[in-house]
């Protein structure tokens, strides 16, 4: 009899706890997989994704603020930085499957008003062309990698102590392309990517030796869903979708 009341009641258990989840699907669709990418690919990556077979949920940021909270366990699959140094940091925290692979890589301009014409890359030119109270937007140089790579640019052309005063930051090389976008500051330093489909116009374009290469490199992230490998080998195989976009392989 014990035995019985016990079989009855293991059955139930699995019945109640069958109800909750839901009757099984065949063919049921896949979780997505979680994409962290630097804000700067988001035209290129949103194009590549959607020729994905399979859901992809993407969140865009600044690679060091992105690379921060993959090592502290976000539940990433795969990530793309705009930087090889943070790349580089993240596979030292052990949370890496595999070699980081180069992505695309870019380059850095000054970004203007739409018709604003060139400014050379002369502190008296810019500072005129600002005006009394008129700044520049650029990415936040310890998380973000085109705010870095700006900075190493414009002290590389000694124009960083006249200009370091006048910078606004932002939380991504995106956000300070749309301050220019919106009329609210004169001028940004950002990727040449950014500024196809903008709006704005490209102002001065910085010398690539004034800073270093600017490269995407990719990895999977450790213990991964399934398929992560094989979106990261399509994004790698997407070369005409980022040179539409600016980017270069």
């Amino acid at each position: 009899m014990v035995s019985r009341i016990r079989s009855d009641l293991t059955r139930r258990a699995l019945l109640a706890a069958m109800l909750v989840a839901g009757p099984f699907r065949a063919g049921a669709q896949a979780a997505p997989l979680t994409i962290f990418a630097a804000a700067s690919l988001k035209p290129a990556l949103d194009e590549i994704a959607a020729a994905w077979d399979g859901p992809v949920a993407l969140s865009y940021g600044g690679s060091g603020t992105l690379a921060r909270q993959v090592a502290a366990g976000a539940p990433a699959d795969v990530v793309l930085l705009a930087a090889i140094d943070w790349m580089d940091w993240l596979a030292g925290q052990g949370v890496l499957e595999g070699a980081p692979v180069s992505v695309a890589t870019n380059r850095l301009v000054m970004a203007g008003p739409p018709g604003g014409g060139p400014v050379p890359l002369e502190a008296a030119a810019i500072l005129g062309r600002l005006g009394a109270d008129g700044r520049i937007a650029m990415g936040e140089p310890m998380s973000v990698p085109a705010g870095r790579y700006a900075q190493d640019a414009l002290e590389a052309l000694g124009l960083w102590q006249a200009l370091a005063q006048r910078m606004l930051y932002a939380e991504d090389v995106r956000a300070a392309l749309a301050y220019v976008a919106r009329g609210d500051v004169p001028f940004g330093l950002v990727y040449g990517s950014d500024i196809v489909g903008s709006g704005v116009s490209v102002a001065a374009e910085i010398p690539s030796e004034a800073h270093d290469p600017i490269a995407y490199p990719g990895a999977v992230v450790a213990g991964t869903a399934a398929g992560a490998r094989d979106f990261l080998d399509h994004v790698v195989d997407a070369r005409d979708v980022f040179a539409r976009h600016g980017f270069a392989s």
